[in-house]
C-alpha cells in the first residue's frame, strides 16, 4: 500500500475546510441526496461525500455505508486531492500497487472500483471529494457519468459556499447588533445628557424676560435672548430626531395586513393639530402587507413637513396607490412652496437643510424616511407635480 502524499498547499486547504464549519456536523439531506443521485446515475452501491482532514477522512453523507469516517493514509479521496482539476479513477483496486492490500479493499467495505470528483474552492483548495465506489472492478466509468459525477461536486461545493456565506452573515449581524445596542445607548445618553442643560437654559430664559422686563427695554437683550431660544429649540428637536432615527434603524421589520385609508386619516388626525388639510386619496382603499409602524412614520413625516412649512390657510395633500406585481406604489403631492431641483439631492442627506430659520428644520425628517424605506428595501424620489403648480412631489415604492 502506498499512503497519499501531503498536498503542497496543505497549510491554505485545512484552513480552508476549517472556514466552512463542516466536520462533525449532523447529516443533512441536502447532501444525502445528492450521494444518492450520484450512486444512482454511475450505478454504484457506495457514495461518499468525503473531507480530508489532517489525519482522517470525514463523511458528510455516507450513501450505501454505514463508516462515518477513515485514517487518511488509508483513504482513497486522499490520494484525489493532490489533483484538485481531475477525476481520480481506480478501476481495479486489486491489481493497482497504492491499494492492493489497503484494509477498505481487503476488507469491509471491499472498494474494488472508485471514482472521486474533487472539492475544490475557488481558491483552488481540494478540500475532499464527492466520491462513487463498487465492489466490483469496473472499465465501463461513461464520459457521460464522469461529466454528472464532476457537476455533483459542483453542487456540493455550492452547498458548502452558501453554508460559509450564511455563517459570515451570521456573524456580521451579531457584530452589527452589538454595535448598534452601542451606539443607541449612546445616543440616548448624548441626547439626555445634553437635553437636560438644554431645558435650564430654555427656562433660564424665561426667567429673564418675564422678572427683568425693564433691563430689556430699547435694548437688543431680547433679541438675543430670542435667538437663544431659537437655537435652544433647534438643538431640543434635533436630539429627538436623532433618538427618533437610532431608534428606528434599530427596530425589527414586522410585516402585517393593514387598510391604507384607515391608517393615514389615523395619521392625519395625529399630524394636523390647527393646521387646516384638505386630503384627497385615490385608490388608497385597499389592504396590503408590510411594515405598518414604518408605512406610519414614513407618512407621518411626510404629512407633517407639508404642514410644517406651509405657507398657505389650507395645506392641500394628495396620496395616490397603485399595485404592481412585485410592489406598491405611491404617489405624494401637496401644494406648499416645494423644493427646488438643485437640492433635491440634498434634502435626502443627514442634517442638510434649506433654511436655519426654522428651529423645527433640522434636515433629519427626510433623511429618516429615506433610511426607513431603504430598509424595507423600497426606494424613495422627487420630482415635479404633474399640473405644474408649487409643491412637492415624492414617488415612493414598497416591496411586497
Amino acid at each position: 500500500m502506498i499512503k497519499p502524499e501531503i498536498p503542497l498547499n496543505e497549510e491554505y486547504r485545512l484552513k480552508a475546510l476549517e472556514s466552512f464549519h463542516i466536520l462533525n456536523t449532523l447529516e443533512e439531506e441536502e447532501y444525502d441526496a445528492i450521494t444518492h443521485i450520484a450512486a444512482d446515475i454511475c450505478n454504484t452501491p457506495m457514495a461518499l461525500v468525503s473531507l480530508v482532514d489532517s489525519n482522517r477522512q470525514w463523511f458528510k453523507s455516507h450513501y450505501g455505508i454505514d463508516a462515518t469516517e477513515t485514517p487518511r493514509d488509508l483513504a482513497f479521496c486522499a490520494h484525489a486531492i493532490n489533483a484538485p482539476e481531475d477525476l481520480f479513477v481506480v478501476e481495479d483496486a486489486s491489481q493497482d500497487d497504492r491499494f492492493h492490500d489497503n484494509p477498505l479493499v481487503t476488507g469491509g467495505p471491499g472498494v474494488q472500483f472508485y471514482v472521486g470528483a474533487p472539492l475544490t474552492t475557488k481558491e483552488g483548495h481540494s478540500i475532499g471529494t464527492l466520491c462513487v465506489i463498487d465492489t466490483k472492478a469496473r472499465n465501463n466509468f461513461t464520459d457521460r457519468q464522469k461529466a454528472s459525477l464532476k457537476a455533483l461536486a459542483n453542487q456540493v461545493m455550492a452547498q458548502l459556499e452558501l453554508r460559509r456565506q450564511n455563517i459570515l452573515q451570521k456573524k456580521i449581524n451579531n457584530e452589527l447588533s452589538v454595535k448598534n445596542a452601542q451606539l443607541k445607548h449612546f445616543t440616548y445618553r448624548l441626547a439626555h445628557d445634553l437635553k437636560t442643560p438644554l431645558l435650564d437654559i430654555s427656562a433660564l430664559v424665561g426667567f429673564i424676560k418675564e422678572d427683568y422686563p425693564h433691563l430689556l427695554k430699547n435694548s437688543e437683550i431680547a433679541e438675543w435672548l430670542d435667538t437663544i431660544d431659537n437655537r435652544v429649540g433647534y438643538m431640543d428637536t434635533s436630539f429627538n430626531g436623532i433618538m427618533n432615527y437610532t431608534n428606528i434603524m434599530n427596530d425589527e421589520i414586522e410585516l402585517q395586513g393593514f387598510h391604507i385609508e384607515t391608517e393615514i386619516n389615523e395619521i392625519v388626525k395625529k399630524s394636523g393639530g390647527t393646521t387646516t388639510i384638505d386630503l384627497k386619496l385615490e385608490n388608497c382603499d385597499h389592504e396590503i402587507v408590510q411594515s405598518l409602524k414604518s408605512f406610519v412614520q414614513i407618512f407621518f413625516e411626510l404629512i407633517m413637513n407639508s404642514v410644517k412649512f406651509s405657507d398657505r390657510s389650507v395645506t392641500e395633500i394628495q396620496i395616490v396607490f397603485s399595485e404592481v406585481n412585485d410592489g406598491y406604489n405611491f404617489t405624494y403631492q401637496d401644494n406648499g412652496p416645494g423644493i427646488p431641483e438643485k437640492y433635491w439631492d440634498k434634502v435626502f442627506v443627514m442634517f442638510e437643510t434649506l433654511s436655519f430659520e426654522n428651529t423645527m428644520d433640522t434636515g433629519i425628517g427626510l433623511a429618516t424616511i429615506k433610511a426607513i424605506v431603504e430598509k424595507l428595501g423600497g426606494t424613495i424620489e422627487l420630482g415635479h407635480r404633474p399640473d405644474k403648480r408649487p409643491g412637492v412631489y415624492f414617488y415612493l415604492s414598497l416591496p411586497k
